[in-house]
């Protein structure tokens, strides 16, 4: 089965496509791109968490802040993204309440700081 990443829409413009293998489930990309680890993983979505540096002007400094966010997980990653692991997320049309981005691609694998910070959570958690 030959994959088709970009289509043209109704409006004539171009729209990056993502396909699953066992349905064929389109989700038409667009808007932002965020990176981040996977903190927690379900059957068909995870959880990934990322920093960002917001400049807070009444003190005119700049204050760490971190983003969590769903995103679908596709058949084809099911096997290949796991907890710890840096992957990329694209925005696409809202697939549920909490839902509105897939994953997209592995980026790299859990390295060892990774690894116990997600030991250290699952042990406060119970």
């Amino acid at each position: 089965m030959e994959k088709n990443n970009k289509v043209k829409g109704k409006d004539g413009k171009v729209k990056n496509l993502v396909e699953t293998m066992e349905k064929v489930q389109v989700y038409s990309l667009r808007g932002r791109k965020f990176e981040g680890y996977v903190i927690r993983k379900f059957d068909k979505r995870v959880t990934i968490e990322f920093e960002r540096v917001k400049f807070v002007r009444k003190y005119e400094r700049y204050l760490k802040t971190k983003t969590k966010l769903h995103a679908r997980l596709p058949e084809s990653l099911k096997n290949e993204i796991n907890i710890g692991d840096y992957i990329q997320i694209m925005e696409c049309r809202p697939l549920s309440k909490i839902i509105h981005f897939v994953a997209v691609k592995k980026i790299r694998e859990a390295d060892d700081k990774m690894k116990k910070k997600m030991q250290e959570n699952k042990e406060k958690r119970k």
